[in-house]
């Protein structure tokens, strides 16, 4: 009788992943190419605008919101339900962390062991993902698993690609790399009816191996990340236990949160209540007998229900209202740089010179693209938001310039 109640009380626990994307960028020069640079990199990049904004964020965000979760973490370490948290962290923040302030560093290295994991992601937060020839994105998700495995002793298990990208390729080379699952978004065009709440995986016709799918719950995460400090919304404010109740009352075998990192304390200002939720909810969830904190290598090794099929045209993201590729694919200006970057890769590799592969990857950021959208109406907020261009184009000339003069400088080496 004993065995049959363990049974029941486990198919009724849902286990919950509380996922943190922590991510900054290098920035390019507004001004222009420096000509005069000591090397390849000051020759593009503004390390004075980046210390601004890590710094700015740091004390905003990354400083409170992680003391919050380190004193929770150890508040709750040894109860019934231990907090979890996950972070995807990239290795262009890290490069800027230790720069800047490494004590964030070992701030994570101070949780329970129990209570943190990471999730690997493709170096510097690259597009290489999009790339025809997956080579370079193999690269770079082995990279940066190295990374993560050096800075904080843990190897990671699950990824997720650039901003949740993904298609049924990019999860073939996932599973081909050794990774128990990959995150992307729990997309209604390809779910249709069914639920976010479940493990899936590639569909029969892919070849070889196979690995998890865990989905983001997009409604339930943008509550907190897009909603929480709106007044025209009808559930504002919203408190911890009522955020909790709602996952409470969630069906499914898991509930995968995964959220930008600034949402607390820098896209909500403190001033909204935003750092005190953080703090109460992991206690509120505790006291739930039907939530579980897990890592997201423990819910990966879920039987998946069924098959997430999107096909290389169908990409999913968890950027804008289209969640696809258009946020950094979806104008001809993002769409001639993307293809002048992936013809450089012959050649940087060609030259095989540290610095200059190093400088074309942090080319590949994300962000400069995301940057240069054309949107309007709240998807066009977004992107404008978390631009330091003042407008699209003038953010296109910006990156145009640097690459082109980029791709000078690499025929030039190759030539001497």
């Amino acid at each position: 009788m004993a065995d049959l109640n363990e049974v029941k009380e486990n198919l009724s626990m849902t286990d919950l992943t509380l996922s943190f994307e922590v991510h900054q960028p290098h920035r390019l020069r507004i001004d222009g190419v420096k000509e005069d640079a000591e090397d390849l990199y000051d020759r593009y990049f503004d390390d004075e605008m980046n210390e601004h904004f890590f710094k700015d964020v740091a004390e905003n965000c990354y400083f409170p919101a992680t003391e919050r979760l380190l004193r929770a973490a150890r508040e709750l370490e040894g109860t019934e339900n231990e907090l979890v948290v996950n972070f995807s962290i990239s290795s262009s923040w890290i490069e800027q962390a230790e720069k800047y302030h490494p004590e964030l560093i070992d701030m994570l290295n101070k949780f329970p062991e129990d209570s943190i994991d990471f999730i690997g992601q493709a170096h510097y937060h690259s597009l290489a993902g999009l790339f025809f020839d997956k080579e370079e994105f193999r690269w770079q998700i082995n990279r940066h698993r190295d990374i993560i495995e050096e800075k904080f002793g843990v190897r990671p298990q699950v990824m997720t690609n650039t901003e949740l990208i993904y298609h049924n390729e990019i999860g073939k080379v996932a599973a081909e790399e050794g990774y128990e699952g990959i995150f992307t978004e729990g997309a209604e065009r390809i779910l249709g009816w069914r639920s976010p709440n479940h493990a899936y995986t590639q569909p029969d016709f892919m070849d070889g191996e196979k690995t998890s799918i865990l989905l983001r719950n997009r409604e339930l995460t943008d509550d907190v990340g897009y909603r929480f400090s709106a007044e025209w919304w009808s559930e504002y404010p919203l408190t911890a236990d009522k955020y909790a109740a709602w996952l409470d009352e969630e069906e499914g075998d898991m509930i995968n949160l995964f959220m930008d990192y600034e949402t607390f304390g820098e896209h909500h200002w403190e001033g909204t209540g935003i750092l005190w939720f953080l703090e109460d909810l992991p206690h509120e969830v505790a006291d739930r007998e039907d939530l579980q904190f897990r890592k997201v290598r423990e819910v990966a090794e879920k039987e998946p229900v069924g098959e997430f099929d999107a096909f290389e045209y169908n990409t999913v993201s968890w950027a804008d209202q289209e969640m696809d590729a258009s946020a950094w694919l979806g104008n001809p200006m993002q769409k001639m740089l993307f293809e002048k970057l992936q013809e450089l890769e012959d050649k940087v590799k060609d030259l095989d010179d540290p610095e200059v592969k190093d400088v074309w990857r942090k080319f590949l950021t994300s962000d400069h693209l995301h940057h240069i959208a054309t949107k309007t109406m709240d998807d066009g907020s977004v992107h404008n938001y978390f631009s330091y261009f003042d407008h699209p184009h003038q953010g296109f000339a910006v990156i145009t310039e640097h690459i082109m003069d980029f791709q000078q400088q690499v025929e030039k080496k190759l030539r001497e």
